[in-house]
């Protein structure tokens, strides 16, 4: 059982966009993870991220898009709101009652309430080509909200989030306070209202750093960094790109479900515990805590990393989705194709391909099928990223015009394969 070639994205480039001046290689050695990083405008080359965002794409989602929650939640004075306040039904043909009501938002926004989108990873799409490239780019998945805050307001109060964040200023200005962690890289099992005192306790001591972020400044936060901020004179939009970065707790998780699921071939551990034993009382049967301890310990030493990895691997693939495709242009595209048009890789689908016998499997993020054993090399050739014609993908592969096109038109139907500037739209 092997991978196949996987495809690689020579030099980071979303994770370049954010950082300007700053390689991604330095970020990673020196900030990744523990340390703040701030990437003003003027050090992204003046690039102000007007191509992702505005205001007037939020009042678009908010007033025409049908939104629902909870892809929208409303702030204010440190408190989120309940939804009956900003949301209602959109009456007949669209009773569901929990869309966003434009004329509540109004009131709210006015009253100096923060608006927050959430997922426009999954609902604003030059946000979503963004965060699927830096998803590849960081090697953990992301997620993309935008904080919508009136001048001279505050939504929320100092806090710390379980994920490392890009902070991207749209509009407007906003003033930020960060304080060093009260816990260091926490889990999301261990948010910051477990230490509601800790965190309001350091929130009166002098910031570690307090700046005001423009138009185009990127602040990089890792998780724990206690944080407020605070809109000055206008109406400030902000971008907060949520890193869930893979952790060794994740690795030790992984680790324990694999011990977990062989300990059943384990004679000792399937033994009853003594007749009678008090479970109470750990003096009853403190060997057979023993003999557990014993085995779990010879397991895990014999545990292959490469088990590990796969499991690390198939969580990887589950985190998100591959690059959007549009369905009727991709069937017609099928349906069309011709030996001479090129096909290329769906972007994003983490793919791999598995040896099984005299026949190969593809996995990816949106199906897994077996072919022939033959079909390996153009499968493998496809992989490579790169477009390529249906007639050199079957010469790659020894396949006559036809069968090439048969294999061409069934990766394009299951989503793996798409036509260049057609399929997918960029």
């Amino acid at each position: 059982m092997t991978d196949g070639p996987q495809v690689v994205r020579a030099g980071r480039p979303a994770l370049t966009r954010l950082l300007g001046t700053l390689d991604p290689d330095t970020f990673a050695r020196e900030h990744w993870g523990h340390t703040l990083h701030l990437a003003s405008v003027e050090d992204r080359g003046g690039d102000d991220f007007a191509d992702l965002f505005s205001l007037d794409a939020v009042d678009e989602l908010v007033s025409e898009r049908g939104l629902r929650t909870p892809f929208l939640r409303v702030a204010q004075d440190g408190s989120t709101l309940p939804e009956s306040a900003f949301t209602s039904s959109g009456g007949t043909g669209a009773g569901m009652p929990d869309q966003a009501d434009d004329s509540k938002l109004l009131r709210l926004f006015a009253d100096g309430a923060t608006i927050v989108l959430q997922g426009l990873h999954r609902t604003w799409s030059p946000i979503r080509r963004l965060a699927d490239d830096l998803a590849a780019d960081l090697g953990s998945p992301v997620q993309v909200n935008a904080y919508v805050t009136p001048p001279a307001n505050q939504g929320f109060d100092d806090h710390y989030d379980v994920h490392d964040v890009f902070v991207l200023q749209i509009s407007g200005t906003k003033r930020w306070a960060l304080r060093e962690p009260v816990l260091p890289q926490p889990l999301r099992s261990q948010p910051w209202t477990d230490r509601r005192d800790e965190v309001a306790a350091a929130a009166q001591q002098p910031a570690y750093l307090e700046t005001t972020l423009q138009p185009g400044d990127c602040l990089y936060l890792p998780r724990g960094w206690i944080h407020s901020a605070r809109a000055m004179g206008e109406v400030s939009t902000h971008l907060t790109i949520g890193v869930h970065a893979w952790t060794r707790h994740h690795l030790a998780r992984s680790a324990l479900d694999l011990l977990g699921a062989g300990l059943g071939t384990e004679d000792e551990v399937r033994r009853s515990l003594p007749l009678g034993a008090g479970l109470a009382d750990v003096e009853e049967w403190r060997d057979d805590v023993e003999q557990v301890r014993e085995t779990l310990l010879r397991l895990l030493r014999e545990l292959p990393a490469e088990d590990l990895a796969t499991a690390l691997h198939q969580r990887h693939r589950a985190s998100a989705r591959p690059a959007a495709v549009r369905p009727v242009a991709q069937a017609a595209a099928a349906q069309g194709l011709q030996t001479g048009d090129a096909i290329v890789l769906r972007s994003h689908l983490v793919p791999q391909l598995l040896d099984e016998g005299d026949r190969v499997t593809v996995r990816s993020r949106v199906a897994s099928f077996t072919l022939p054993g033959s079909y390996r090399p153009a499968l493998e050739r496809l992989l490579e990223g790169e477009p390529v014609s249906v007639q050199d993908l079957g010469a790659t592969g020894g396949l006559d015009d036809d069968a090439a096109l048969e294999l061409a038109r069934g990766l394009l139907r299951r989503g793996i394969a798409v036509v260049p500037d057609a399929g997918v739209r960029d």
